[in-house]
C-alpha cells in the first residue's frame, strides 16, 4: 500500500499568466533540486488555462524506503509552500491521505521530524540501500 501527499488550491479566480508563469517557474526549479531521480517529486496535474474554482492540484506518492521518507517529503512541502506563498489570495489544502499537513506562516508546511538529523540517520541505518531492513 503506498502513501501519498495531496496539495490543491482554490479561489473564484483563475490563474493569471502571471501566476501560471511563477508557478512553472517553482515547479521547474524543485522537480530539479530533488536529491533522487528514481523517486516521484512534485507532481502538479494539468489544468485547464481558464477553469477558476481548483486552480492547482498535485500529489506525490512517497517512497517505501524509509531512509528517503524524510528528505521527500521535507523536498515537496518545501515546494508546496514556495507554491502556496506564489499564489498567497487562495485556500490551500495539504494532506497525506487523512492527515492535514498543518500550514505555518513563518515555517510553511512541515510535519514533526520532517528535519531530525537523527531521526533521519536511524531509518536509513535500520534498512539497507534496497529499503529492506538490514
Amino acid at each position: 500500500m503506498s502513501v501519498s501527499l495531496y496539495y490543491n488550491a482554490h479561489r473564484p479566480a483563475p490563474l493569471t499568466d502571471a501566476e501560471s508563469a511563477s508557478v512553472a517557474r517553482v515547479v521547474a526549479a524543485r522537480t530539479a533540486s530533488f536529491p533522487y531521480d528514481d523517486e516521484e517529486s512534485l507532481y502538479v496535474y494539468e489544468r485547464d488555462a481558464g477553469a477558476a474554482q481548483e486552480i492547482l492540484a498535485g500529489s506525490t506518492k512517497m517512497p517505501f524506503d524509509p531512509g528517503r521518507l524524510m528528505p521527500v517529503i521535507a523536498h515537496v512541502l518545501d515546494s508546496v509552500t514556495e507554491l502556496r506563498r506564489a499564489l498567497p489570495d487562495a485556500e490551500w489544502r495539504v494532506h497525506m491521505d487523512d492527515l492535514d499537513v498543518p500550514w505555518d506562516e513563518a515555517e510553511g508546511y512541515a510535519l514533526p521530524g520532517m528535519r531530525d538529523e537523527d531521526l533521519i540517520a536511524e531509518l536509513s541505518a535500520a534498512h539497507g540501500e534496497d529499503g529492506l531492513p538490514g
